[in-house]
């Protein structure tokens, strides 16, 4: 094919579903008219009526503020309850004012029945403020049930005009509705057609490109079966062909991989210790902190003689789940564990966490490994066995010795140097009884 008339990946895509999109274009004009007429009901529904529901509640906290004013300033004669009275009343009529300039306001017979019951209110409570200090009480009993009978009415005359508005509400809520079924039943319309037009175009498109996502899906298999060398080499000029090139560099990749991880440990899957030195090579050239432990255990050989090899492999398998699981816990996904080999593991953390780490295995360790031991050699606390010459000894229940090495303060510090360092008090640690963690001095940390 000429260059000029190929295609990439994604223009074959857009001409092949120009009908869909164009499709798409009518529904979604038609979506944008109904929800344009569905917000503006909603939109009145929030800047007016729940306004006007908000508005009516604080005119009633408003007046029962006011009228409890009143009345403590007759039980009290206290100045500042008259004046907290007037207050509530001017409250009360900002909120009135507020309700008339609404963009769709109550009718204005029903503002003005507010406001005149309000007046009406003020006035007679007016009167029995003065009425109050004198001593007729017959007159304040009579006023008394005047402002009662004023007050019912104000708070039916808001009740009222809240019940209008969620009325209206109600109204707003059902044309909404009945727009939503009309354009649900119109959207399943037109994309029924959509899809059909969808699966055509699906079919052409998928016929243009098949051939390349088979040969994609071979060299996948092929890779998966280790064949990194089975890489497609696709000439259509299109995003495949780019992802085809992105497979081989990926075959590549994968075969360095291999070589690196070649030595990892059949018995636990770790990396060994090639996958070893060179995380921590490059975590040293990089300037990155260090934390380097290495983790041997106690007493395995005499383990390894009294119960058999099966047996000792459950306990290296053991004690690698262990420090996976304290890395999980306490580490970062950064960390790196690995298997140098029989009962030896090295961690590769960070200088903050790699205590807590090591403590973890410990404890871990510590905790479980007695359940690999009869009953009788749990009961002693030792397992009889004989030393490498021959001699008989008694061996205690294995424990963990750990050795900590971070390059703090060490600057310029290579892999080596510090392997020897971490192997020096790795010695040191399993001189002591126990459980060991010793980290970059000579003193343990017992635990």
């Amino acid at each position: 094919m000429p260059r000029r008339l190929r295609f990439n990946l994604k223009t074959k895509m857009i001409l092949g579903y120009l009908p869909v999109v164009l499709m798409m274009l009518l529904i979604t004009l038609f979506a944008i008219v109904t929800l344009n007429a569905s917000h503006d009901i909603n939109r009145n529904l929030v800047e007016s009526d729940m306004v006007l529901v908000e508005t009516a509640d604080q005119l009633i906290d408003a007046l029962l503020a006011q009228e409890s004013y009143g009345r403590r300033f007759i039980i009290l004669g206290s100045p500042e309850m008259r004046i907290l009275f007037w207050e509530r009343s001017r409250e009360f009529d900002a909120l009135i004012t507020r309700i008339r300039e609404l963009p769709r306001a109550p009718e204005a017979e029903r503002i003005n029945t507010l406001q005149a019951l309000h007046q009406r209110f003020n006035a007679d409570y007016g009167q029995w403020l003065q009425q109050a200090q004198m001593p007729s009480a017959q007159a304040v009993h009579a006023l008394d049930e005047k402002i009662n009978r004023t007050l019912d009415l104000l708070m039916a005359a808001v009740e009222s005009m809240v019940a209008a508005v969620r009325e209206n509400q109600n109204m707003q809520m059902l044309k909404t509705g009945e727009l939503g079924i009309r354009a649900f039943r119109i959207t399943v319309l037109l994309s029924s057609l959509g899809l059909l037009l969808g699966i055509g175009t699906a079919i052409l498109i998928t016929r243009n490109i098949a051939r390349s996502i088979q040969q994609l899906k071979d060299a996948t298999r092929e890779i998966a079966q280790g064949h990194f060398d089975r890489v497609p080499r696709l000439k259509s000029g299109d995003e495949l062909a780019d992802l085809a090139e992105a497979f081989a560099h990926m075959a590549r990749r994968l075969t360095r991989l291999e070589e690196t991880y070649r030595d990892a440990s059949p018995l636990t899957r770790l990396p060994g210790g090639v996958a070893i030195e060179n995380v921590l090579k490059k975590r040293l050239e990089g300037g990155l902190p260090v934390a380097f432990c290495l983790i041997d255990l106690d007493n395995f050989k005499a383990f390894n003689d009294r119960y058999g090899y099966a047996k000792g492999n459950e306990v290296i398998r053991f004690t690698a789940d262990t420090i996976q699981a304290a890395l999980a816990q306490h580490g970062t996904r950064d960390d790196f564990v690995g298997h140098i080999g029989g009962d030896d593991f090295a961690v590769i953390s960070t200088p903050e966490r790699h205590s807590a780490i090591c403590r973890a295995i410990i404890a871990a360790f510590d905790g479980q490994i007695v359940d690999f031991y009869s009953p009788e050699d749990r009961r002693r606390g030792v397992i009889r066995g004989k030393t490498r010459q021959g001699d008989p000894q008694h061996f205690p229940i294995m424990t963990v010795s750990i050795a900590a090495v971070t390059n703090e303060n060490r600057a310029g510090i290579n892999p080596i140097r510090l392997g020897e360092i971490a192997a020096e008090l790795k010695t040191h640690a399993k001189s002591l009884p126990g459980s060991q963690l010793v980290e970059n001095r000579r003193a343990a940390t017992p635990c």
